[in-house]
């Protein structure tokens, strides 16, 4: 597309690998957004080291972005002068995004809360299987082809469980918003959240040993940082009541491996792991194979046709800020705990 082109539409490139384009904008929203916006430079734009891409970023006054992005550092902001906004199809910005952005005062937003939807609902699916103990019923099926048998194993039901939930982010809300039909009492940990906020939300703020000690399910939702790194080890692990269920849809990190490997391998407890550390475990790791463990390879997050909320969210942000100014998922510097 020739980006000299006179229009009076705002320019705009796209920067994220071919694939990743593919996946995101439907043939609907693709077509919303060329109509919000004029897209300059190659499409998409997948680095910045050909002329086109260098000429489209100088006009550009929003730059889309996803999966893949090349680095956007103080070089690379340096050749978009005009820039005013950069829109996220995914998750976090923090892996591509140089802390210079906001420093320039530079709006960013991120398609997070849309993502959010399909790793709740994901998680929500998981509990409901592992209080049902549908992973231990589902081996014993494979390997005695017999009526199941509820001897050994641990007891059962979603009705009026208690869940703990480590963290109330978007994702934790809303899971706090899909088990609360199970008539369950929802404990949190988050020291974000206040008296008033959990009232909302109808639920109890707890520490995390008094969760621990209390939970039916506990449920993991908070952010990968250094100071949650291991946040569940053996300590936290040994306060769970047998039978209890761990579900981790965040970060694998947040959990010591070999704690919960003893405590999963001794039948204690339950857990669906769709995250882990390392990612993916080592091959001869006995996880893979005992009957009271779900593994899964990070699925939970938007996949297929879930992909397509993501760019149906970044061209609502486009069209709502060309509108009136306004991004509904905007992100802060001090959010992403940027060290640069």
């Amino acid at each position: 597309m020739d980006h000299n082109a006179p229009s009076s539409r705002p320019s705009a490139v796209v920067v994220m690998t071919e694939e990743s384009f593919r996946e995101v904008f439907s043939a609907d929203a693709l077509a919303r957004l060329q109509s919000a916006v004029e897209i300059v430079g190659p499409l998409p734009i997948t680095g910045f080291a050909t002329p086109a891409s260098r000429d489209a970023l100088r006009c550009a006054r929003i730059m889309l972005t996803g999966w893949g992005a090349p680095r956007i550092d103080a070089a690379v902001l340096d050749l978009a002068p005009q820039l005013e906004a950069v829109v996220h199809t995914a998750g976090t910005v923090k892996t591509f995004l140089d802390a210079e952005a906001f420093r320039r005062g530079i709006r960013v937003s991120t398609a997070a809360a849309a993502n959010a939807t399909p790793v709740a609902e994901f998680t929500f699916a998981a509990i409901v299987f592992g209080l049902k103990r549908a992973s231990r019923f589902a081996h014993q099926l494979r390997t005695t082809r017999r009526r199941r048998s509820v001897a050994g194993v641990p007891p059962l039901g979603t009705n009026g469980v208690t869940i703990g939930i480590l963290g109330a982010s978007r994702v934790g809300r809303e899971v706090i918003r899909l088990v609360s039909r199970l008539q369950a009492r929802i404990l949190v940990c988050d020291p974000y959240l206040t008296a008033e906020g959990a009232e909302r939300l109808g639920v109890e703020v707890v520490s995390l040993d008094e969760m621990c000690r209390q939970c039916d399910v506990l449920t993991l939702h908070a952010p990968s940082t250094p100071a949650t790194r291991h946040i569940i080890g053996a300590p936290e692990l040994a306060l769970l009541h047998d039978g209890a269920l761990v579900v981790n849809t965040a970060r694998g990190a947040l959990i010591d491996t070999d704690a919960l490997t003893a405590e999963l391998l001794s039948g204690r407890l339950d857990a669906y792991l769709d995250v882990t550390e390392p990612e993916p475990l080592p091959h001869d790791s006995p996880l893979y194979t005992l009957p009271n463990v779900v593994l899964t390879p990070h699925i939970a997050g938007a996949l297929g046709n879930e992909i397509h909320r993501l760019g149906d969210s970044a061209v609502r942000e486009v069209e709502q800020y060309l509108g009136r100014g306004v991004l509904a998922h905007e992100l802060r510097a001090e959010e992403l705990a940027y060290t640069a």
